[in-house]
């Protein structure tokens, strides 16, 4: 009895690794960038800002690639505009699955915006809800006058193939900052939504996000929009 409890034992620790080794993701060094990112291979993948970061991650849909590139404004370090790429790659073959578009306002709400910039501290590719495929949560943000208090937010998160997002107003003053929720969100699984919400909390404690008060409860309670103003 002894043996074959040892042996199950054995057999769950290889499936468990054997399950976690499917489902990961990593960022690519320097030279693995260069090496696969050549100028011809960037140009026809139609990549032309300078590239920032890459993530590689496996899952049951295949290898991808996850390049973020931003362009700086007047050779100044700060970015007037910055896209994003999810990338597949079958049989040596490059494919661009979806892309992510965005650039500085002159002026947003609050706000002249100043620079715009891909937040990696909470970007996330990781299998959230078990199902062997990525869930990638891609944050990104603006900066004002006052840095980050009076710039925006946005927080896309891709499962199904299909795009939520919530997009922040940051603001000093109470009147200035409101939040909207797309309606799908609270279609996406409870472990994904939980997890968007652990990443707004840690933004706040990092002091790079002020969202309104209450906004947990709106959030329970499915609200689509949200300010320092609502019941």
């Amino acid at each position: 009895m002894k043996s074959i409890s040892i042996l199950i034992l054995l057999f769950s620790t290889q499936l468990t690794f054997g399950q976690r080794s499917i489902v990961e993701s990593k960022i690519l060094t320097d030279p693995e960038v260069q090496t696969i990112f050549t100028d011809s291979t960037k140009k026809e993948l139609g990549i032309r800002f300078p590239i920032f970061r890459v993530y590689e991650y496996n899952d049951k849909l295949g290898n991808h690639y996850f390049v973020l590139s931003e362009n700086k404004l007047d050779n100044k370090p700060t970015n007037d505009s910055i896209k994003a790429f999810n990338i597949i790659s079958e049989s040596k073959k490059l494919t661009v699955k979806w892309t992510i578009n965005d650039f500085r306002l002159k002026a947003n709400e609050v706000s002249e915006e100043k620079s715009i910039w891909f937040w990696s501290k909470y970007i996330e590719l990781n299998d959230i809800n078990g199902d062997k495929i990525i869930d990638p949560i891609i944050t990104y943000g603006t900066s004002g006058i006052n840095a980050t208090g009076d710039g925006r937010i946005k927080i896309l998160i891709y499962y199904e193939n299909n795009k939520r997002a919530i997009r922040h107003q940051n603001g000093e003053l109470d009147f200035q900052r409101n939040t909207k929720v797309d309606k799908d969100f609270y279609e996406l699984p409870s472990q994904i939504q939980m997890r968007v919400k652990e990443i707004m909390k840690t933004m706040m404690l990092d002091n790079n996000a002020i969202f309104p008060g209450g906004w947990e409860e709106a959030m329970k309670n499915k609200k689509l929009t949200f300010d320092e103003n609502h019941k």
